[in-house]
């Protein structure tokens, strides 16, 4: 399975819970159409028990007779959390990340840190947090959709990151802007009926 996200705002080097839960809670709505969308709107029991898959007569669709369906859900807290890339479905993503930012070309530090740890920033903020304490504790919480759906139930499951930096070539932007796109490629370690669509 093949697709991009997007994300345009500031991204620092020194991304505290609050900033990297930001990022979570944007790429929530475009993993949310994700859902929404062929393949894994077959899959979508995963993520909530009581769903039946659509049926459309121009589709194949793949019958699972008996057997539990694995729980892609992630309590952390008082709160839920889910993921597209998980172990639970031996399920793993290659990333190619176009990075733009305004300034001349070359050199991967500026001001705002280096392009290590902003990519750092960005992967905790595709990811489930791992513990209560990598939440906000500023009562933002309070608004979030639930569940939150992540990219990766955990950056180890990234088997292949490659990044182009190069120039926002675009006037009167902030200095701290940056413009990303991330191309996923989701591959099984292990075929299973789960991941059968996610290939």
């Amino acid at each position: 399975m093949e697709f991009t996200l997007y994300y345009r705002g500031p991204l620092s080097a020194k991304g505290d819970a609050l900033e990297k839960h930001y990022l979570r809670r944007h790429f929530h709505g475009q993993i949310t159409e994700l859902w929404n969308q062929p393949p894994l709107n077959q899959q979508f029991d995963m993520i909530d028990p009581e769903f039946e898959p659509p049926r459309d007569p121009r589709t194949r669709a793949i019958v699972v007779v008996g057997g539990k369906k694995p729980d892609l859900k992630e309590k952390i807290g008082a709160y839920t959390y889910t993921s597209v890339v998980s172990e639970k479905i031996a399920l793993v993503a290659d990333l190619t990340i176009t990075f733009l930012r305004p300034g001349p070309p070359g050199g991967l530090r500026d001001r705002y840190g280096d392009l290590d740890n902003r990519i750092k920033t960005l992967l905790d903020g595709l990811k489930i947090p791992n513990a209560k304490n990598a939440l906000p504790t500023d009562g933002s919480l309070a608004d979030d959709p639930d569940p939150i759906h992540c990219l990766l139930e955990d950056d180890r499951l990234i088997t292949r990151l490659d990044i182009k930096s190069d120039r926002l070539l675009e006037p009167d932007v902030e200095d701290d802007e940056v413009v990303l796109l991330i191309h996923v490629h989701t591959k099984p370690t292990i075929g299973t009926v789960d991941n059968l669509g996610m290939l």
